[in-house]
């Protein structure tokens, strides 16, 4: 009697254990629709997320050129080309600048090194590299320049992005050149724009020169001291040094 009462209890616990078919189907149907509503989401929600992280590594890439160019052109310093010139190597235009600072980098030896900033174009489009060599004295023209070889050259900006530069004096005039000049400019102006788009980005910004005179300038009594003197002005009347040499004579 008690072994039938066992039995009886196995089989109907049996009866009410497991799912059936009919429970799986619909478990198995339900996991299908969840699963597809979290792909309609992702879906919609994923390009979205890479497109703002693709943003935001660009705008990150971006800012680390321009800081890399205002480091450059705030850096540079008035370094005549050669020993009869009396300018600076300082040659900008619209598109390149060309300019003398210290070395700088961990494989750099310590001197001063010539340092090229120009647009150049590339498989994927235009670019902008930074190229430099080590200073030695050159001609200043600007072919001469134009053909110096730089052996280290780096990429700083990709398309779609573009940057041009406008000089400003001390009279704060923006001009698209500055070449030939006697002393270096005292401020940059560094226009980044989106050529997909031709807008001009909120990163754009100005470069302040340190230095726009000579080391010599510094115990000058004034700019014409600095510079020196124009040669018609040693023949006029009220130059004491040729009054003096008329009396000597």
């Amino acid at each position: 009697m008690q072994q039938r009462i066992i039995r009886n209890g196995r089989k109907k616990r049996d009866a009410v254990s497991g799912f059936t078919l009919i429970e799986a189907l619909v478990a198995i149907a339900l996991m299908g629709v969840i699963l597809a509503a979290l792909t309609s989401i992702t879906s919609q929600w994923l390009p979205n997320w890479n497109r703002g992280i693709a943003r935001a590594q660009r705008s990150e890439l971006v800012r680390v050129a321009i800081d890399r160019l205002i480091a450059d052109i705030g850096a540079s310093e008035f370094i005549p080309p050669n020993r009869d010139a009396k300018g600076p190597l300082f040659d900008g235009t619209e598109f390149s600048v060309t300019l003398v600072r210290s070395a700088i980098g961990p494989n750099t030896h310590p001197g001063l090194e010539i340092v090229r900033i120009s647009r150049s174009d590339d498989k994927g489009g235009q670019v902008l590299v930074r190229a430099t060599k080590p200073f030695a004295p050159v001609a200043l023209t600007t072919t001469a320049l134009q053909q110096t070889d730089f052996a280290s050259q780096a990429v700083l900006l990709r398309s779609p992005y573009q940057v041009s530069f406008a000089y400003a004096g001390p009279d704060r005039v923006w001009k698209n050149n500055w070449q030939n000049a006697n002393q270096l400019p005292a401020a940059v102006r560094l226009m980044v724009r989106d050529a997909t788009s031709g807008r001009t980005l909120t990163i754009s910004t100005t470069a302040l020169v340190h230095v726009e005179l000579p080391a010599a300038c510094a115990s000058a009594n004034s700019k014409d001291d600095c510079f020196g003197k124009p040669d018609a002005d040693k023949d006029r009347p009220d130059n004491p040094s040729a009054q003096a040499g008329k009396q000597r004579t």
